[in-house]
């Protein structure tokens, strides 16, 4: 059957679009709290009722595949070691439209990221492998740089391929395949899905010959009923707390699932995606915020991870 050019084109851009959605991995918008429902709390179990039922909480070892917690294992690899993770600070993050586009955000996702690494939370992560070895639990930040604009303040995939595809080029950041990149962008960029589909998103690619694992987040201050747990945060920065947490979300299922062919369940949800918005037991601080995890010198609200033992459940801790 013959089809004109112009059906053509738009059945090619209509295959281009489904194929870029089946090759990223997304963390949704957070729902109403169980008070904001007037209901009792729902949390992802995901338990199949004749799976087998692990009877130790401790990580795999010798790079075994454990299985039968809600979650299937389809073969590819995982992160190893500790993992390097590399920033990109997109837009305007000194005086930007909000406050949250400042030094002080910059600040505590460094801190963030300088103490994600082996803590609690970063721990359930090890309950994933692949054959050769588990997660460590490990990460650290290894290098960041400030890009004002160089593609825009409206990005999309591409412009987003060629921001990370240009400093690898040019030196700016290393060529590394055992690490995560991490594109944050100020609330004066704007990204198609941002904020009304998602609120980061992470997948892969081969940029400067090597297979490079990246992660979308935004300034979530566009969107606090969508994207942020709460507007109070322990450490005055709303926007910073709430991108800490898409980070945190990102980061645990790049490390568990880089390739987007490692860990996810049949729905296709991935480990961080079971427990999206599912913070556990909290405490308050004294200006009313919650957090539930303390670490390189800050209080934050960070959501659980799918524990791979046990069973499987949302976990703060292994």
């Amino acid at each position: 059957m013959k089809f004109p050019l112009g059906k053509i084109k738009v059945l090619l851009a209509f295959l281009f679009v489904m194929l870029a959605v089946n090759f990223l991995a997304a963390q949704s918008l957070r729902q109403p709290s169980p008070e904001e429902r007037g209901g009792s709390d729902v949390r992802a179990t995901g338990h199949v009722s004749d799976a087998p039922v692990e009877t130790l909480e401790a990580k795999p070892s010798g790079g075994a595949v454990v299985q039968g917690n809600s979650i299937n294992y389809h073969g590819g690899p995982v992160l190893h070691g500790n993992v390097p993770i590399y920033v990109i600070w997109y837009g305007n993050w000194t005086n930007g439209t909000k406050a949250s586009d400042s030094q002080t955000t910059v600040n505590l996702i460094d801190a963030l990221l300088g103490g994600l690494g082996g803590s609690a939370l970063e721990n359930v992560n090890t309950t994933y492998g692949d054959n050769s070895a588990n997660v460590s639990g490990l990460l650290h930040l290894q290098s960041q740089i400030f890009d004002t604009g160089s593609q825009g303040t409206s990005l999309t995939n591409t412009r987003i391929t060629n921001l990370i595809s240009g400093h690898l080029a040019n030196g700016s950041l290393p060529t590394d395949n055992t690490g995560v990149y991490l594109v944050l962008t100020s609330s004066n960029i704007s990204e198609s899905g941002f904020c009304t589909q998602f609120c980061g998103f992470h997948t892969h690619q081969t940029l400067n010959g090597k297979d490079i694992k990246w992660a979308f987040i935004g300034n979530v201050d566009k969107c606090p009923s969508g994207c942020e747990a709460q507007t109070t945060s322990p450490n005055g920065d709303s926007g910073a707390d709430g991108m800490a947490n898409v980070i945190s979300h990102e980061v645990e299922e790049a490390i568990s699932d880089p390739d987007l062919n490692a860990w996810f369940d049949s729905n296709g949800e991935e480990n961080a995606d079971k427990c999206n918005f599912n913070f556990g037991a909290t405490k308050t601080a004294s200006n009313g915020s919650k957090f539930n995890q303390s670490f390189g010198g800050h209080n934050w609200l960070l959501q659980q991870n799918w524990r791979n033992s046990g069973g499987g459940a949302c976990a703060q801790h292994l």
